[in-house]
Formats: structure tokens, C-alpha cells, sequence
């Protein structure tokens, strides 16, 4: 691979003019978003594991959440500047390494039988994946083709969601599928990743990818301030909202689909049909990949946006199958949404590419705080009805594809 992948390390692409998309740089780029979608999605399997184990109660349980995603507020800008000062590559190399040093901790965690010592391995696992996000996401978008950025960071994204669907599979195999609970149980396949992660650090150490003259290049320390480009800062909110309203959606699928008026199913039950929410987005990602070739992104973005409202209407006054299937459905119309509004964010900040990308990684963090806000709401007027939030979120996209993209 490293043959394969090959030329002048000093080699120059302009990435806002380039029109071939350099094919093999993709496919190793993709590599990097289905090993943080495969790892990401763990926490659901690691999460009632975890509170078992330790006896936990569910606020405590669900620490691990706000350390992973609080992981992304405070690192982000520090991936930025990191990026800055080392170049793509090498900020690739250091976010795996990171990565792989916090699965190494959940060994230690284990053996010491330490709550606080998983939180932190958390943290510093969700800090390299940090790192990888802020440098690959632009990366991927510059390239190629300007136009064509929407769409192939859609297909990358598709690699991701390939991880978040055999990621609970692998791990409920490994984990879960032990007799008892016992937190020595995730030492051996956390080690087998940390393990996987190092030799593809030193795979990108060796391979020479080309450089990306519009993210590369530039003034890093101009004082142009990235807050001045609204489109970025409205994208950053959009970014916050819709990962805030996926992982909100999906934290509370399998209570939801235990209601009796809804499907009235045991959590085991219910936990098999989450995957159809996540592998709905992995295709709603390869058809939205085709589609943006032909389609603009705004407007493909806005339609998604709206299907997406329509269909938890539809869920939130009807019950049995179809109120199950429509916020099923909303995984899918969620599929093209983190990349296309990414790149809609990013677009035309030449070298304040790292700090937009930054500034839009760490708006993640709405994955820990708008779940807080839908659980007020069901503990309120009911978890049917909660759904609300989430809706609210996706009124917001919708009018940032519509007006607040505008870069003029």
C-alpha cells in the first residue's frame, strides 16, 4: 500500500482547482473514517456494559458520553493549531497515535477496576479521534474538485457509517457476549484496535500523500479571524444541532420502542432494530455521495432536512409500526447531512481551512448536550413527544441550507 500510494512527498494540489480526484489519497483517507466510526460506536455497547460492571446509575453511565464528547470542544481548536504548525499528514499520524494511547488505557482501567481511569481513557481516545476529524474531513474535501467536495465527502462518510454498523455487532460478540460482567472483558479487543491503530499510524508515517496547496498553503497566522465568515459560524451551530439531534434520536430508541403504543418490545429487541438507524444512514451516505453530483448540495441538504421533520411528525402522532418506522427512517435523511454541511461550512477559507475545520469539530459537543435537553422534555411531557428537540434541530438545517450558506 504504501507503493501504491506514492510520488513526491512535496508534491503540490490545488485543491480548490484541482479537477481529478487523486483516487488512492481517498481510499486511505476512508480508512480513517471507518476506524473512528467503528471505535465511536462502541460506547453504545461500552455504556450499559460499564454500568453493570461498576454498578453504576444511569447518570453516571452516560459520564462516558460527556467525556467523549467534551472531548471535542476542548480539542478541536488545539487540533487546529496543531495542524497548523505540522501539515495534514503528520496531524493524521499523531490523532491515530493518540487514539491508540487511550485504548491502551482501558487496560490499566480494568486491571485497577477504576470508573475515573475509564473516563479519562475516554477523553483521551475521543481527543485523538479529535485530531483525525479536524485533519481529514478538509483533507478529504480539497481532494479534487471544488464542486464534487459535497459528494465525495459523503462517500468517505459512507466508510464511517460501514463502521458504525459492525461496530456493535463486533463488539456485542466480544463484550457483551462474556458470561459475566467483568471489566477485564474489554482489555483484549481494546488492545487488538490500540494495536491495529499504531501500524496504521506508521503506514501513514511512510506513505506519501499529495499536499493540499489550499488547506496547506497560506498565512496560518492571519488576522482575518475565522468568526468573521458567517457562513462558518451558522454551519458551526448546524453542526452542533444535527449531532446533537442524531445522537438524541438515537439514545432514545430502545425506550421509545418499548412503549406499548409504540412497539411495545423487550430492550433486546429493541436494540437489534437501532441498527436499521444506523445503517439506514450508511446508504442514505452512498446514495447521497451519486446524488450530489447532480443535485446542489444546499438543495439536496434542505430537502433531507425536511423529510427529516416530517417524518418525526408522523412518529410523534401515530403508534405501532408506523410511528417505529418513521424515526427509523430518520437515519437515512441524517446520512448526508455532517458532511455536507462541513463542507458548506469550510468552504473558501484557503488557509483558515484547519481553523474552520477546528471550530466545526468542536461544535460536536452537541452530541452531549442536547440529549440532556430531550430527556427534560420526555421526563416533561412524555418521550413520544420529546421529540421535539430534535425536530427543532433539523427547522435549523433546513434554513442554514436554504440562507445560511450563503457565502456572499
Amino acid at each position: 500500500m504504501a507503493g501504491s500510494i506514492s510520488g513526491d512527498s512535496a508534491t503540490t494540489v490545488a485543491g480548490g482547482q484541482q479537477q481529478k480526484t487523486q483516487p488512492l489519497a481517498f481510499l486511505a483517507m476512508t480508512c480513517l473514517f471507518f476506524f473512528w466510526g467503528f471505535i465511536t460506536v462502541l460506547n453504545d455497547i461500552l455504556i450499559p456494559f460499564l454500568k453493570e460492571s461498576f454498578e453504576l446509575n444511569y447518570t453516571q453511565a452516560m459520564l462516558v458520553q460527556f467525556c467523549f464528547f467534551g472531548a471535542y470542544f476542548i480539542v478541536s481548536p488545539l487540533a487546529g493549531k496543531l495542524i497548523d504548525t505540522v501539515g495534514y499528514q503528520q496531524g493524521i499520524v499523531l490523532g491515530l497515535l493518540t487514539t491508540a494511547a487511550g485504548c491502551f488505557l482501558f487496560y490499566p482501567s480494568a486491571e485497577l477496576h477504576l470508573y475515573e481511569l475509564f473516563l479519562i481513557a475516554f477523553f483521551v481516545l475521543a481527543s485523538g479521534i479529535t485530531i483525525l476529524q479536524v485533519a481529514a474531513n478538509p483533507y478529504v474535501a480539497a481532494l479534487g474538485s471544488e464542486k464534487t467536495a459535497a459528494s465525495r465527502l459523503n462517500l468517505a462518510q459512507a466508510a464511517n457509517s460501514l463502521g458504525t454498523t459492525v461496530g456493535p455487532l463486533i463488539g456485542a460478540a466480544l463484550i457483551l457476549g462474556v458470561v459475566a460482567a467483568d471489566a477485564s472483558a474489554v482489555q483484549g479487543p481494546y488492545l487488538m484496535i490500540a494495536g491495529l491503530l499504531v501500524a496504521a499510524a506508521l503506514l501513514f508515517r511512510l506513505i506519501k500523500l499529495p499536499v493540499i496547496a489550499s488547506v496547506e498553503s497560506g498565512d496560518a497566522n492571519s488576522d482575518d479571524s475565522v468568526l468573521n465568515r458567517r457562513s462558518l459560524v451558522l454551519g458551526a451551530l448546524a453542526i452542533f444541532l444535527y449531532v446533537g439531534g442524531e445522537v438524541s434520536i438515537g439514545s432514545f430508541l430502545v425506550n421509545y420502542f418499548a412503549e406499548s403504543s409504540i412497539a411495545g418490545l423487550s430492550h433486546a429487541e429493541a436494540g437489534e432494530m437501532v441498527a436499521y438507524y444506523w445503517g439506514a444512514a450508511m446508504i442514505g451516505r452512498l446514495v447521497g455521495a451519486a446524488a450530489m453530483n447532480y443535485i446542489a448540495p444546499t438543495k439536496y441538504l434542505s430537502l433531507n432536512a425536511l423529510i427529516a421533520i416530517i417524518m418525526i411528525i408522523v412518529s410523534m402522532n401515530s403508534s405501532g409500526d408506523i410511528a417505529m418506522w418513521s424515526i427509523l427512517a430518520v437515519g437515512f435523511f441524517n446520512s448526508i447531512m455532517f458532511p455536507t454541511i462541513f463542507t458548506l461550512a469550510v468552504k473558501g477559507l484557503g488557509s483558515m481551512t484547519s481553523k474552520g475545520s477546528g471550530l466545526v469539530c468542536q461544535a460536536i459537543v452537541g452530541g452531549a448536550l442536547i440529549p440532556l435537553v430531550q430527556g427534560v422534555a420526555a421526563d416533561s411531557i412524555g418521550i413520544q413527544l420529546s421529540f421535539i428537540v430534535p425536530m427543532l434541530c433539523y427547522i435549523y438545517i433546513g434554513w442554514y441550507a436554504l440562507r445560511g450558506a450563503d457565502q456572499s
